[in-house]
């Protein structure tokens, strides 16, 4: 079972070491579209990857149409606090994209009105606008997973 993790701009290190080492955790490919709000090489990004980057496929765009086109045929799912659907309402299937936006913005507004039918967004309070990046990753991944019996997972 294969799913994708795609990150637009991400903007704190940390957060996509976190992510990295979920992706290697799983066995899932790791997207990045530029720009990166770091550099790749930075400490706090490996630091957070810890020393899983080795196990990490990890690919780099320079646009979402880039990308976009890398995964053709591909079912996508937008993560936005905008959503109306939550992303348990969804059946996921081999193959999957999961698309998250930068910490400070989110997806840009152009990519959530043209795919509003498969944006998702988990429940919250108003006490917060979203929850961390790293966290909303690995909640709509483990989904997905779960989804399929955690298949190839120890």
């Amino acid at each position: 079972m294969v799913f994708h993790i795609v990150l637009v701009e991400p903007e704190i290190p940390a957060n996509t070491g976190n992510i990295a080492r979920t992706c290697a955790a799983t066995g899932t490919p790791l997207h990045l579209v530029r720009p990166l709000g770091f550099s790749t090489d930075d400490k706090t990004l490996k630091r957070a990857g810890l020393d899983y980057w080795h196990s990490v496929d990890v690919r780099y765009y320079d646009s979402f149409g880039e990308l976009r086109e890398a995964l053709d045929g591909r079912r996508f799912f937008f993560a936005t606090t905008k959503a109306h659907k939550l992303y348990t309402e969804f059946e996921y299937e081999d193959g999957d994209v999961f698309v998250f936006g930068k910490e400070t913005k989110g997806l840009p507004p152009e990519i959530v009105e043209a795919n509003r039918e498969t944006c998702i967004r988990m429940p919250m309070t108003d006490a917060v606008r979203s929850l961390n990046l790293s966290n909303s990753a690995a909640i709509v991944l483990f989904e997905g997973l779960r989804q399929k019996a955690f298949l190839g997972l120890k």
